[in-house]
């Protein structure tokens, strides 16, 4: 079942985590429980703005895309919290899949640490890609081998990948991926 909350309930998730207090998980539960009123009329930098404020956390933002905002925790690690209802789906599909994949390709997908409702926390990996026109042949040879192994990578591009110290390429945001024709993230495309 996936996390997801229509706004008329409150989420309860136990703090089983290392890396978040428990402070900062009530304020993910805040923001996941106040994100619904503004889903019709906010921008998603107004999304994360509004999230900012909501959360109040010491960590810097380093960006946001349409459903979801990053903090670095300033330990290696990168927190992800939604601002949409497919940022939750994105959030619970990609640790759904790192945790379900087959190894031969898990090596492909960023390592996630933590994650909850509305939450992952994932390792922080450059992102800066030196060469475009290699990087597209090893991205086309990614996408194979995700295919391969049964899982559909939609959204592969070079923005939803990082590198490692080896130079290895890792996708950073694959919360748009699939292993089944039934996931949640396919059902919410086609709606």
């Amino acid at each position: 079942m996936l996390p997801i909350n229509n706004g008329k309930e409150r989420i309860h998730q136990p703090n089983n985590n290392k890396m978040l207090s428990k402070q900062e998980i009530k304020a993910i539960e805040s923001w996941v429980f106040k994100m619904w009123k503004y889903r019709f009329y906010k921008t998603p930098r107004q999304m994360a703005s509004v999230a900012s404020k909501t959360l109040k956390f010491k960590y810097k933002m380093i960006g946001n895309g349409l459903n979801r905002v990053v903090y670095d925790l300033n330990n290696g690690y990168i927190l992800k919290i939604a601002l949409s209802e497919l940022g939750l789906i994105s959030n619970a599909n990609e640790a759904s899949i790192y945790n379900n994949c087959k190894e031969e390709v898990r090596k492909y997908l960023c390592p996630i640490k933590e994650h909850g409702t509305g939450w992952i926390i994932m390792k922080k990996v450059d992102t800066k890609v030196s060469n475009p026109i290699k990087e597209y042949t090893k991205l086309i040879k990614l996408d194979l081998k995700f295919l391969r192994y049964g899982i559909i990578p939609i959204d592969l591009r070079l923005d939803n990948v990082g590198f490692t110290e080896n130079n290895e390429m890792v996708v950073i945001d694959y919360g748009l991926f699939t292993m089944n024709l039934i996931n949640p993230v396919l059902r919410w495309l086609v709606l």
